[in-house]
């Protein structure tokens, strides 16, 4: 083989030492943020100039060994559009992790049932699995998940599931105040959106029945997909309805309703009272102001903080419901 065509050889943590003029150690502690150990600022500093002039990145198999556990925290991506608030509280999630020195891996879970999803996960040995509940663990999936060696399994949804952290956020409530707001805007026959893209239902059926329970209301299930011309449709045939108001899931459907409403020459609240929720800033700038249910929900810095106690306390297993607040934001839409 000829010289040019083997491979360089890769550089260690003892070539990082001694150019740095440091030990193996101190090249470890600093690479690995080891927050135990005091180490000045110029001695970091040397030992970070070092790996990047070498090109030397920490293995994290061996890291791993060391530790008896890996630093990877398993995100598995969303396959259902969860909107801009969501997504938004996933990013703060990730790069608060960051700032924990976990590492965020996002796996793509599309077509996985619970048995499926927690053997493909597990295959990565995270340390800890956050689950947005789209895809329904059961106690054997978190069972399997922790043999292989996850400390925490949390989950965020409208239910828990035993063995693991959960993070309950209560969905019906939401229906619950938007009804009820409407309600008390004088309507009583109210239309709620039930997405017709696979994977809302999670959250559409608990927002249906919580506007279901408030008494007084008529509520009737009115299916709608993301699309012109399904809103077309529907706002087509909204008169023979009867339906005086309408909860639109969010404020997505509830913008595209509202337009496709008023081009069906309704009027917005005389006609329809149209109420969304998560109160996004695009919602502000129409005309009427949609009225919303906000959603207060933790921060990411916040949920990061939990997994970290999760892992370094694994036998605590907790069930929060208390994360997550709907509130009333009434504007001229209603």
């Amino acid at each position: 083989m000829s010289q040019s065509s083997k491979s360089p050889n890769v550089p260690t943590s003892a070539d990082v030492a001694r150019l740095a003029g440091v030990s193996r150690a101190t090249v470890s502690y600093v690479l690995n943020n080891a927050a135990a150990v005091r180490i000045s600022e110029p001695t970091r500093r040397k030992v970070r100039e070092a790996a990047e002039e070498l090109g030397y990145v920490p293995h994290a198999a061996a890291r791993s060994l060391r530790a008896g556990h890996t630093r990877i925290v398993l995100l598995p991506t969303s396959h259902v559009p969860v909107g801009p608030l969501y997504s938004a509280f996933l990013n703060e999630l990730q790069w608060a992790l960051r700032r924990l020195d976990y590492t965020v891996v996002q796996y793509g879970s599309l077509g996985l049932n619970g048995d499926e999803a927690a053997r493909a996960w597990a295959e990565l040995r995270p340390v800890a699995v956050i689950s947005l509940g789209e895809i329904a663990l059961s106690p054997h999936n978190v069972a399997t998940l922790k043999r292989a060696g996850a400390r925490a399994v949390i989950t965020l949804g409208p239910a828990g599931v035993p063995g693991a952290h959960a993070l309950v956020m209560d969905q019906a409530e939401i229906g619950a105040r938007a009804a009820g707001h409407l309600l008390e805007r004088g309507r009583r026959r109210i239309g709620v959106v039930v997405p017709r893209e696979a994977g809302l239902e999670l959250f559409s059926g608990p927002r249906l029945a919580g506007a279901r329970s408030v008494a007084g209301a008529e509520v009737e299930e009115v299916p709608l997909a993301h699309t012109e011309e399904s809103a077309a449709e529907l706002a087509a045939r909204w008169r023979p309805l009867g339906l005086d108001a309408v909860f639109a899931y969010n404020d997505e459907y509830a913008m595209l309703l509202m337009r496709a409403l008023q081009d069906a020459g309704l009027r917005i609240p005389e006609d329809v009272a149209v109420m969304g929720a998560d109160d996004l800033l695009i919602g502000r700038l129409l005309r009427p102001r949609l009225s919303t249910v906000r959603l207060e929900m933790p921060t990411g810095d916040h949920l990061a903080s939990l997994v970290d106690r999760a892992v370094r306390e694994p036998s605590e297993i907790t069930e929060r419901n208390d994360l997550m607040a709907a509130l009333v934001v009434p504007r001229e839409s209603t």
